[in-house]
């Protein structure tokens, strides 16, 4: 956006209009930017193609050999002869099937024939960020039990997925064990505590990378992430889950439907 439209958004009188604008102009940039982020790639592994280094091209470009490493070539071509872009599904909401299985992630990623992987982060209490110390009513700062994995499509990380729970609910149970993922799956381990699904709220938003986010997930310079946060509560009302999942907003599509049945954690 140049100066002139800036100015020109700045001076609309009516608030509303003028963050009507400002959002209009956020998606625009953000098309931009994702549809030069896809230009890079292409290049850099033009680049890798023609036998430049990894090394050499992230000294290059100023970038670390390991946001260059998801551009590799690799055996699958798309029809120019370079590499195709791993595109993700995340529907909105999930379907109650998907989402009660073992694993979400890799149930969606084998149904769009994606070969899926998972790593767990970090199991442990944290300080709850501002909207999940919200959604868990608990104070803001407060610790809270994160469940954190990276979520990884055709070798490429794609996701950042992190659970909180509350302590004083969860704190000394099977879901606070840290180690590896939770056995058969995270939404058998709530049940099996007691509690009974009564309904979920999900918020989506768009924002730049913060923390170490762009790093996990080797985001080009400019590149967004997209962050759904689902808060689930049992029958009585009690807010029992907090799903944040952080994704490469280049690498996913959102289907947005309706889905009949019974919801899950």
């Amino acid at each position: 956006m140049d100066a002139q439209a800036l100015e020109r958004i700045t001076a609309i009188a009516d608030p509303i209009e003028r963050a009507r604008a400002i959002s209009r102009a956020i998606a625009a940039e953000q098309r931009m930017v994702t549809e030069l982020a896809r230009l890079r790639r292409e290049a850099i592994a033009e680049a890798q193609s023609a036998g430049m280094r990894q090394e050499e091209i992230a000294r290059l470009l100023g970038v670390s050999p390991g946001r260059v490493s998801q551009m590799r070539p690799t055996a699958a071509r798309s029809g120019n002869g370079q590499p195709p872009p791993v595109i993700v599904q995340r529907a909105l909401p999930t379907d109650p099937a998907v989402r009660g299985s073992a694993s979400l992630f890799v149930t969606e990623a084998e149904r769009q024939g994606i070969r899926a992987d998972r790593r767990m982060l970090y199991v442990g209490p944290e300080p709850a960020p501002a909207p999940v110390a919200e959604a868990l009513g608990v104070a803001a700062g407060a610790d809270v039990l994160a469940r954190r994995k990276l979520l990884i499509a055709n070798d490429v990380p794609v996701r950042v997925a992190t659970s909180f729970f509350r302590l004083d609910l969860f704190g000394g149970t099977p879901i606070a064990e840290a180690g590896d993922f939770v056995r058969p799956s995270l939404q058998a381990a709530i049940e099996a505590l007691g509690y009974r699904f009564g309904h979920a709220e999900e918020h989506l938003v768009a924002r730049p990378p913060a923390g170490t986010e762009a790093e996990t997930l080797r985001l080009d310079p400019g590149e967004w992430v997209v962050e759904v946060l689902r808060t689930s509560f049992a029958t009585d009302g009690t807010p029992v889950h907090c799903l944040q999942t952080v994704c490469a907003a280049s690498r996913h599509v959102f289907p947005i439907g309706q889905v009949a049945g019974a919801d899950e954690f």
